[in-house]
């Protein structure tokens, strides 16, 4: 195999993307957060350590759901599915990664964002991947790791909890549930296949489950009120954000009304533009 060929097994099993935006939001949390000059260090110690603490937790997730990767038209042709990578090779790749991270968030940083990182880290493989095919209870458990990098960022800049930490992870919290269920609706035949539950409920497509989706969603819209109503942000950022949480509102009740996969893609899509569109308001408005 070629090297061209090995990073793109390496791409794949890190999920490059999904872990991109990941530390995205992180760093938007941290230039949320901070108060002083900018830290260059610190940030790229964020962006690097948090990278491969979401590598390490990507490729994890594979080496556990290697044997059902396999089954999905989605994941079958992921390195270990097919059996280009072994299980050994990832398995030292993530230990690494997952310590390597760990210690540049720690050591740069400060010690709450390093254990905010083996939280998400262990939650997210060791927690969330396994009960996937127990119980839909296992993204109520996801949509704790995958709101902690803004969070993450925040505690990072500034050292500390606080309200503002503490909205910043419900925002992202929140969120998850409309967008992941959205991807569980288009995919819901691919996953049955491997006997991932990612549904709210039994009823798979139904109107109950767009029902449970739809209210997830309006929930953003009082949520949408708490930056602006602790001061943490102005008038700007309290109009866009609610306009956004309305509008994504409003995709959700068209799935509700047509249980289309075609409504379901259409919220999944604007479920995407929301987050980084949020953050980038607060920021903005920060500014």
């Amino acid at each position: 195999m070629g090297i061209k060929a090995k990073l793109q097994d390496y791409s794949q099993l890190i999920k490059f993307r999904l872990t991109f935006t990941v530390v995205l939001s992180s760093i938007f949390g941290y230039l949320i957060g901070y108060s002083d000059i900018l830290n260059w260090t610190e940030l790229l110690a964020l962006t690097i350590g948090g990278f491969l603490v979401v590598a390490s937790s990507n490729g994890l997730n594979q080496i556990i759901e290697k044997n059902y990767d396999i089954l999905m038209t989605r994941t079958e042709k992921r390195p270990l599915a097919q059996n280009r990578m072994g299980v050994l090779e990832a398995a030292i790749f993530c230990t690494v990664t997952g310590i390597a991270g760990t210690y540049l968030l720690g050591y740069y940083l400060n010690t709450y964002a390093a254990l905010l990182g083996i939280g998400s880290l262990v939650s997210y493989a060791f927690i969330y991947t396994p009960l996937k095919r127990v119980s839909s209870v296992a993204v109520y458990v996801g949509a704790i790791p995958g709101a902690i990098p803004p969070l993450l960022g925040w505690v990072a800049a500034t050292g500390r909890f606080s309200a503002v930490a503490a909205i910043l992870f419900l925002i992202q919290f929140i969120w998850q549930f409309p967008h992941f269920w959205a991807i569980a609706w288009v995919l819901d035949d691919d996953y049955n296949k491997a006997g991932y539950r990612l549904l709210p409920l039994k009823s798979g497509r139904s109107k109950s489950t767009a029902l449970v989706i739809l209210i997830s969603s309006a929930i953003l819209i009082p949520v949408s009120v708490l930056p602006y109503y602790i001061g943490m942000s102005g008038i700007l950022s309290l109009v866009l954000i609610t306009i956004s949480s309305v509008a994504l509102t409003i995709v959700s009740a068209r799935l509700y009304k047509t249980l289309s996969i075609k409504d379901a893609k259409t919220l999944m899509f604007a479920s995407i533009v929301y987050n980084p569109l949020v953050l980038v308001v607060l920021l903005i408005d920060k500014i």
